[in-house]
């Protein structure tokens, strides 16, 4: 916890509007029906899903179509519970150039093959860990989140696949560690917003995902966030989580009928 930051605050890594002109959050850009297949192509292809991907062209990117940082694509095909993510996604004459990319059927709980990247360094999908407006809305959020650290070891633990780090250090997290808010902290001055968030955080976890900045939790981008109330989760700090062994959850994961490859 110390590595990550004791004394660092968390932050909602997504709202409405724009900062410095980028959008805030990472968008899902919905796949209708008759969408056609996209082609792709992969730096890490060796670790990159062949597709088929139903990306459409005008997708929205993270960050803005000039953006310099990750520049994630999620496109959702709810009829078929599919979605398609890329890392580092520029348009390429019809198709898409990207760093990475994966295809994740999201009625399935299988994992990818051990050591592949996925659009994030832990080899997971991006968009179910993802905080949603219209999950906040309802009330609760029933899935862990997904962080960023600053620093990670050369190593990951399930449910990740892939780590991103040539450090040794066991100091810092490995992929795929969650963290929880400790059951003592207080969260009931919250606004509905933010206490639906922490709780959980509280209840789930987040699941270290990527390198980045320190307790930057990950959601959409979608206008109806309110800032102000997202802002309050900046009272939380790194000493008010703890790390989770999850070891129990993988062996039950793993005697069910969707096992990883």
């Amino acid at each position: 916890m110390k590595s990550i930051g004791a004394s660092k605050r968390l932050h909602a890594d997504f709202g409405s509007g724009t900062w410095e002109g980028a959008p805030l959050g990472i968008p899902v850009t919905p796949v209708k029906p008759g969408t056609s297949k996209t082609s792709v192509s992969f730096d890490y292809a060796e670790e990159s899903d062949r597709g088929p991907y139903r990306i459409p062209a005008r997708a929205r990117i993270e960050g803005g179509p000039e953006a310099t940082g990750d520049r994630h694509v999620i496109a959702l095909d709810s009829s078929t519970c599919t979605v398609y993510e890329l890392y580092d996604a520029h348009r390429s004459g019809n198709g898409w150039r990207a760093g990475s990319g994966a295809v994740f059927n999201l009625k399935s709980n299988v994992l990818r093959p051990a050591g592949w990247t996925s659009a994030d360094a832990a080899g997971l999908p991006v968009f179910p860990g993802l905080a949603n407006y219209d999950e906040v809305a309802s009330g609760a959020i029933n899935h862990a989140l997904r962080i960023t650290v600053p620093r990670s070891q050369q190593a990951h633990v399930w449910p990740a696949r892939h780590h991103a780090s040539a450090s040794s250090d066991k100091n810092l997290p490995p992929m795929g560690l969650r963290l929880r808010l400790k059951s003592s902290v207080d969260t009931s001055k919250f606004g509905p917003q933010a206490r639906v968030i922490a709780q959980a955080l509280r209840t789930y976890g987040a699941i270290v995902a990527d390198n980045g900045s320190a307790w930057h939790v990950s959601g959409m981008q979608d206008d109806r966030w309110n800032n102000s109330v997202l802002h309050q989760l900046g009272s939380l700090s790194g000493s008010d989580f703890e790390a989770v062994d999850v070891s129990g959850l993988q062996k039950s994961a793993n005697s069910g009928a969707a096992r990883q490859p």
